[in-house]
């Protein structure tokens, strides 16, 4: 494990356990009095919360800021080869559980978006494709449905089978425009259906959506049902080379 590396871990641990007293750990105080004290404070919660997600908040605190301190006046107690030796150990097995936990986690959410959608499918209005996708029509356009080739502008709202919101074009205030098959499976199919003009929600299947994968920037749960309300606002010959 290279030096910056470690450093980020200890760093950010040692920032856990000043934000962190619910699991035993001392609680720790610092006056942040000046610019810089505020600077590093920030940057080591933003570490802390990242490393927290790689399965690296298990180590001895006190041991860690030692470490820290005797890196800095050059006064180790271990060797550097028994050091790397012992942080590659507890990584792997950190990496290890981490792996395990995300695929739980994922086996949990799959089967728990699947039993959602058997439920969403008995409501009144949803209509399900021989795909799996489900849609709702809140308001049927009368004008052309887009082909696979075409971009189109639309309004959307995503949001998880939780209500947690995703993503927004609406917050974001302006509508999005993207070629209809550069997108998701279930963003595509809709659309192909969907005339001009129209609002619709849809209920998409996370093997219609990113799948196993966290998505766009790492924001979304493996396997995720995805739930987006679509404003069909136009229809434009020609895909862009990239899509949303």
């Amino acid at each position: 494990m290279k030096t910056q590396h470690l450093v980020i871990a200890l760093a950010s641990l040692l920032a856990t356990a000043c934000s962190n007293n619910v699991t035993g750990q001392k609680e720790r105080t610092v006056n942040l009095k000046s610019n810089i004290d505020s600077v590093s404070y920030g940057i080591g919660t933003d570490i802390g919360h990242n490393m927290k997600l790689s399965g690296l908040d298990s180590l001895n605190i006190d041991a860690l800021a030692m470490g820290i301190q005797d890196g800095i006046d050059s006064t180790e107690r271990i060797s550097v080869e028994n050091v790397r030796a012992l942080v590659q150990g507890y990584m792997l097995k950190a990496q290890e559980k981490m792996m395990a936990r995300e695929r739980e986690e994922a086996e949990q959410a799959r089967v728990a978006g699947e039993q959602w959608l058997l439920e969403n499918a008995k409501k009144e209005g949803v209509q399900t494709t021989e795909s799996g996708l489900q849609y709702e029509v809140l308001q049927m356009g009368d004008g052309p449905r887009p082909a696979i080739t075409d971009q189109v502008k639309v309004n959307y709202k995503g949001t998880l089978i939780d209500g947690k919101e995703f993503d927004s074009s609406y917050k974001r205030g302006e509508p999005a425009v993207f070629g209809v098959g550069n997108v998701i499976a279930g963003w595509t199919e809709a659309l192909t259906m969907m005339p001009k003009g129209s609002r619709w929600k849809l209920y998409i299947p996370s093997e219609l959506a990113y799948g196993a994968s966290r998505g766009p920037g790492g924001q979304l749960p493996p396997n995720s049902v995805l739930i987006f309300e679509v404003d069909l606002l136009d229809v434009m010959p020609g895909a862009p080379e990239e899509g949303r």
